[in-house]
């Protein structure tokens, strides 16, 4: 390992326990005479009537109350959901916003990179967090782990949260495209990122400076493309991660890992290139009576750039 990362591990990465609430609400509510940061929490929801309810309910109980003020506001956008998701969240206490009601003159496009990018426009929070809604047993240390860094840290700009992803019964075994595509990418060609746990995982924070300068890549690129940007512009000791515990979550079939993973690689392939894929598609074999059949699908390749070259976004930012 590089003798940078090595340093950076030492000096950049945290356990939840480091920064206790008491700690974080004293932090967030400034010294006299200076405005507090505000704090923003958005979950990307598609059809998760089963976990956001919970997630919501836990960050207003124990994040949103007189004693504990930690977050000021708490925004599920639904992406389309078939189910009741929006209805759920809505019950339990969150703003929820339609994708499509966000920026509605620039047509939106299937995936959660999509999402969060558009999240920029309906929150106002100095620092913005990421919770992935499909979450179980949920514990607000992944809200507080993350946004700790950003509150008492001037010099921290991003944050990702590391933790354990079992796969069923089975202890670590859960970040299979990160172990099999993103983590040979990053070590081989971004190595100042290998010290990174969940360089894919859902739940991080960053501050709002940062994140509208980037560009969002609108699938499930958007974790490895941000923090490879990340990297870029604000260099790697501005970033940060923090151990939250044990992570548990709805895990995909292998077929839409391959998806996933083709995405992945074609985040990294832009950024190292800028260049020009020939096929951004990736055919699967699924069996059938016959034999196996080809399933082609396309991968995502269109990215939206960075939120402050948005006309809207700059006028509600001035207003």
């Amino acid at each position: 390992m590089l003798e940078e990362v090595e340093r950076w591990l030492a000096r950049r990465s945290w356990t939840v326990a480091d920064r206790p609430l008491d700690r974080l609400i004293a932090a967030k509510q400034g010294t006299s005479g200076r405005r507090g940061t505000t704090v923003s929490v958005v979950l990307p929801a598609l059809n998760e009537e089963e976990t956001v309810g919970e997630i919501v309910t836990v960050i207003r109980e124990e994040l949103m109350t007189d004693a504990v003020p930690l977050v000021d506001e708490l925004v599920v956008v639904d992406s389309g959901s078939a189910d009741r998701t929006a209805e759920v969240a809505a019950a339990a206490g969150a703003r929820v916003v339609h994708r499509d009601a966000i920026l509605p003159r620039l047509p939106a496009v299937p995936g959660k990179g999509e999402v969060l990018w558009r999240s920029l426009l309906v929150t106002g929070g100095d620092v913005v967090c990421f919770v992935d809604a499909d979450l179980r047993d949920f514990s607000a240390d992944f809200v507080t782990g993350t946004v700790g860094p950003l509150l008492t840290e001037p010099d921290v700009h991003f944050v990702k949260a590391m933790h354990d992803r079992p796969l069923g019964a089975e202890p670590g075994q859960g970040g299979r495209v990160t172990e099999l595509v993103a983590r040979p990418l990053l070590n081989l060609h971004w190595p100042q990122l290998a010290g990174f746990v969940q360089p894919l995982g859902g739940e991080y924070a960053a501050r709002r400076s940062l994140l509208e300068q980037l560009p969002f890549p609108v699938g499930y690129g958007v974790e490895l493309g941000l923090l490879v940007d990340a990297l870029g512009t604000v260099g790697l000791d501005a970033l940060a991660q923090v151990d939250v515990g044990t992570r548990k979550h709805r895990h995909q079939d292998g077929r839409a890992l391959g998806r996933m993973a083709a995405t992945i690689y074609r985040t990294a392939q832009l950024r190292l290139a800028r260049g020009h894929l020939v096929r951004p598609s990736i055919t699967q074999f699924e069996r059938a009576e016959d034999g196996f059949v080809p399933r082609t699908y396309a991968v995502d390749t269109e990215e939206r750039p960075p939120m402050r070259e948005i006309g809207e976004y700059a006028a509600r930012r001035a207003a």
